[in-house]
């Protein structure tokens, strides 16, 4: 089980091809196998590399708190560990902020940057927004991960025929340790980087479900303010598209690196 040592914890990661690398960041309460529909289509051409996040998957799971900032330098140390300076980086959800972190961060690690559904910050600004971020902390408090594995896998494979997709996120939820989870939960609200979305200089690709948890319209804000960006919307998906919708998915994604160089 390869692991390395960055930032004092013991990181677990894959690779998998041969070519320009490709850093995969999977999401929250996830782990590098949110990618399992993309590794063999893209190491064919590219080296595929996923890792877990630390309080994730197979990785060390240290006290917290945790903050974006740390998984971003985590992401760093394992780019300079392996060698594969710059890497194409994409990212889902908690991956797509941790991506912007490591854009802005450590520039030179960054030949390009996917953000799938995600954002440059996360502010709670309403009460819906606040009662959201309680009910998942409060779920998984007093029901167990399971039960908010169940909730979260209903809400993102809605169609009869994804019953299997609903189990298997659901069981695979049930693996995350609690405590790390809720660290991991708790660096989001009153992350941003937005103020330093300007000086993200590589070209980015913006991919965004059209039935995502939050519009369309704003990846167009965040899009229209930085220099390099461009935006594919994926119709009838939600906040998992790469899961549900892995080949136009891989097909958007394949063609903005091939124009990378």
């Amino acid at each position: 089980m390869p692991k390395l040592r960055i930032e004092g914890i013991d990181l677990y990661y894959e690779v998998n091809g041969r070519g320009q690398p490709i850093l995969f960041i999977h999401g929250l309460g996830s782990s590098s196998r949110d990618w399992e529909m993309q590794v063999p289509f893209f190491s064919e051409g590219y080296q595929a590399v996923t890792f877990d996040l630390r309080g994730h998957g197979k990785s060390d799971k240290p006290p917290g708190p945790y903050s974006m900032a740390q998984f971003a330098a985590d992401a760093a140390g394992l780019v300079r560990a392996l060698d594969i300076a710059p890497a194409h980086i994409v990212g889902i959800s908690l991956g797509g902020m941790v991506a912007f972190q490591l854009a802005v961060d450590a520039p030179e690690l960054v030949r390009s940057l996917t953000i799938v559904n995600s954002a440059p910050e996360f502010i709670v600004r309403t009460a819906r927004e606040r009662f959201q971020v309680f009910q998942r902390k409060l779920i998984v408090r007093l029901l167990g991960m399971r039960k908010m594995g169940e909730v979260l896998g209903r809400r993102l494979f809605v169609k009869p025929e994804q019953a299997e997709l609903r189990q298997v996120f659901a069981d695979r939820w049930a693996e995350n340790d609690p405590r790390a989870y809720r660290e991991a939960m708790q660096a989001i609200p009153g992350w941003s980087v937005a103020d330093r979305l300007s000086a993200v200089a590589c070209p980015t690709l913006v991919i965004a479900a059209d039935q995502d948890y939050t519009p369309v319209s704003l990846k167009e804000s965040y899009v229209g303010r930085m220099p390099r960006a461009e935006l594919a919307v994926i119709q009838d998906s939600r906040h998992a598209t790469p899961v549900e919708q892995p080949e136009k998915f891989n097909e958007v994604l394949a063609a903005f690196l091939s124009r990378q160089g």
